[in-house]
């Protein structure tokens, strides 16, 4: 029975299969959209792939420039997440697909295991890659892509999965030691809603799941109580979305005689700087379990799972 990746694949691929696959002269050139999505590509080829976002730049609303189309026009495989994350991406990348191979990595993840947008319950929640073993099925769609276009991955697809699974065991370890009533993550918009589900964790967004969503003064002041009542003692900023709402918050609580600080900055829609081992996935992620555990209790590492955060690559 054909499932419905093995059919995207198969599909999205066809220009690939057609060309690539019979010239074996040089290897085939590979771009990407988000951080994210190229980490994974350069882990997987050993190659030089650059992002189109870098650090702090918001995935939700980055429109495409021409140099941007220009870079994408020149590569022979093309990756992307997919499931609305760049939404001003879909018609350039619809374009393109008539010519290259194109593939939205996530796109192929199944549905049942997909969370939905509160505001639009047709859409899911693009932001799987806070669930690590949601993002190990797309380093493995990455994987075949990849393979179809005559690179070698399997080795370097078994230690990359080998990496987030150790990832996932440091996470379940050290957010087990927060206190049980301070499970509470509170950030400026509702990207952790997969780390939520993963580690057992309530999660809070001031705004919406895209960063182009309003946040009311009525959610303000909703949260503001909430934390007031559970006695939550950090909130968290992110390195792709204005702290104005966060602000907000800390005042609120104040008000009500609540000290509320920041408890760190997270990494939601973007990795950090190039060249730093925030700048890759397991950085990234590394970086947020270790900041949110340490901000609320918990018993964490300050230089993370592997003695690396701030030091670099």
């Amino acid at each position: 029975m054909i499932d419905r990746r093995s059919l995207l694949l198969t599909f999205s691929l066809a220009p690939l299969l057609g060309t690539r696959a019979m010239a074996q002269t040089a290897p085939a050139s590979v771009a990407a959209t988000t951080g994210m999505i190229a980490d994974i590509a350069r882990r997987l080829t050993g190659g030089d792939v650059s992002a189109l976002m870098g650090a702090g730049m918001d995935p939700h609303s980055y429109r495409p420039t021409r140099s941007d189309i220009l870079a994408l026009s020149r590569a022979d495989v093309i990756l992307w997440h997919g499931l609305n994350l760049e939404a001003q991406f879909n018609d350039v990348m619809a374009d393109l697909a008539r010519q290259r191979t194109v593939v939205a990595l996530a796109d192929s993840l199944p549905r049942a295991e997909l969370l939905s947008d509160p505001e639009y319950t047709d859409r899911p929640d693009p932001h799987v890659w806070f669930d690590p073993k949601l993002w190990a099925d797309v380093v493995r769609n990455a994987s075949d892509v990849l393979a179809t276009a005559g690179f070698d991955t399997a080795a370097p697809a078994e230690a990359l999965l080998a990496d987030i699974a150790a990832l996932d065991t440091y996470a379940q370890q050290v957010l087990a030691t927060v206190p049980e009533p301070a499970r509470m993550l509170v950030t400026a918009h509702d990207a952790f809603a997969y780390f939520g589900r993963a580690y057992g964790w309530q999660v809070e967004g001031i705004q919406g799941i895209s960063t182009e969503s309003e946040a009311g003064l009525a959610r303000i002041t909703e949260l503001v109580d909430l934390l007031v009542t559970r006695k939550i003692g950090a909130v968290f900023v992110e390195s792709s979305v204005s702290d104005r709402a966060i602000r907000a918050l800390i005042e609120g609580a104040a008000a009500q005689g609540h000290t509320i600080t920041i408890g760190g900055e997270l990494y939601s829609d973007a990795m950090g700087p190039d060249g730093t081992y925030e700048g890759t996935y397991i950085g990234m992620i590394d970086h947020n379990i270790t900041t949110i555990a340490r901000a609320l209790g918990g018993d964490a590492p300050e230089r993370g799972m592997a003695g690396k955060l701030n030091a670099g690559t």
